[in-house]
């Protein structure tokens, strides 16, 4: 067979093929992303594999952790934060593609306790929450690299309660982590995003946070600094009524 030939067959075939065999076939797009998108973020993946037949793979943990990893190596896709500091840096550094950064979710910080607690607490300032650990530890994500951590010191600062608290803290190495205190007894009370709360059964919520005790809880996404051209297409679908009705349907408010 001549070359002209082959090229042509060749030609004709890749015109005449399924879009989904390409799409299989060009690798998976790569999600770094805030971990208590844990649960929310593979349905949504597996929704829009559905509908484009291009595989999506998640990597979660504290945002601050995967920004370090954004900075140290390629091979991230797109970056999804649970704050706006982690995206800030890295924008600053010209490790994410500006034009794309968007918000797409709120949340609210929520003090949980295991299920079986009879603790009862009104958030309001000077409430007496380091007497109701009862010699206990309050569950926080770490302030200097967990968002929730980050939000909650700022909240309990606020509320004028931070410092009877000292010596009183176990710190998760993400929001999950502190949820998992909570959920295994380790801990009478915790603080964690109203979203987490929701899929634990062995906790439950004493009381919310008031939304003017700490900064808006927002959730950044926006391209890594030279993404696979697909991605682009996954954000988009992030933003569209497809994602948006799976967010909410876990207590996220979409923006």
């Amino acid at each position: 067979m001549s070359r002209r030939i082959f090229v042509a067959l060749f030609a004709a075939l890749f015109a005449v093929a399924p879009a989904s065999l390409w799409a299989q076939t060009a690798g998976p797009i790569t999600v770094l992303a805030a971990a208590s998108l844990a649960d929310v973020l593979p349905e949504i993946g597996n929704s829009y594999q559905s509908a484009t037949h291009r595989r999506v793979q998640f990597s979660f943990a504290a945002s601050t952790t995967l920004a370090r990893q954004i900075e140290a190596s390629a091979g991230a896709d797109i970056f999804i934060s649970a704050d706006q500091q982690s995206m800030d840096d890295l924008q600053m550094r010209g490790l994410i593609d500006a034009r794309s950064r968007r918000d797409l979710l709120a949340n609210s910080l929520v003090l949980i306790a295991p299920a079986d607690s009879k603790i009862s607490l009104t958030i309001r300032p000077g409430f007496p929450i380091a007497a109701a650990l009862n010699g206990g530890r309050l569950a926080i994500g770490e302030p200097g690299s967990v968002p929730a951590g980050r939000y909650t010191e700022i909240a309990l600062k606020r509320l004028g309660v931070w410092d009877s608290l000292s010596g009183h803290l176990a710190f998760g190495e993400d929001v999950r982590a502190t949820l998992a205190y909570v959920a295994r007894g380790e801990a009478p009370l915790g603080i964690v995003y109203a979203t987490d709360a929701r899929i634990e059964p062995r906790v439950r919520v004493v009381a919310t946070f008031p939304a003017a005790s700490h900064p808006p809880i927002t959730y950044p996404a926006a391209l890594v600094r030279d993404a696979n051209p697909a991605a682009a297409a996954f954000l988009d679908y992030l933003k569209g009524p497809a994602a948006r009705a799976i967010f909410a349907k876990a207590g996220f408010t979409p923006l």
